[in-house]
């Protein structure tokens, strides 16, 4: 009997084993959620949030110079609104290619759009030699807009 009693110990313990290794692995993991738990969050699709005013204007102001130091032929202020100082060489070439363009006519094609930290300005720019439309990209660093380059 005691051979017997033995074996229906073990076979019971190997169904209690069995019980709970099924339970855990059927079973969801943690505790259940709370009422107050974070929601899931919206399928929907965001709208992005407006632009900071500051930020808008600065760009406009920067979209501004950059369009009066082309009408101006001012190299010099034009690598003022850059990110990085510019050579002498570069401005130098800067300034013989817009000399050699002659007279131009400059504006902005529609306020700049803005992005985050990047933004474009579309600059129109007409000249005896033809018309062209640049889009200048435009960069905060360090809480200043400027020309990347």
């Amino acid at each position: 009997m005691n051979r017997a009693f033995a074996a229906g110990l073990a076979l019971l313990g190997v169904a209690g084993v069995g019980v709970v290794l099924g339970l855990l692995l059927v079973a969801p993991s943690g505790s259940p959620p709370t009422a107050s738990a974070t929601p899931a969050p919206s399928t929907r699709p965001t709208v992005p949030s407006a632009p900071d005013e500051a930020d808008t204007a600065a760009v406009a102001v920067l979209a501004g110079a950059i369009v009066d130091a082309i009408a101006r032929h001012d190299s010099a202020a034009f690598g003022k609104l850059t990110c990085r100082p510019q050579t002498a060489e570069a401005l130098a070439g800067l300034q013989r290619m817009w000399d050699a363009a002659g007279p131009v006519t400059v504006k902005l094609l529609a306020p700049p759009e803005l992005r985050g930290e990047s933004a474009t300005a579309k600059v129109h720019v007409e000249a005896a030699g033809g018309v062209k439309d640049t889009p200048f990209p435009l960069h905060k660093e360090n809480g200043r807009w400027c020309v990347p380059g």
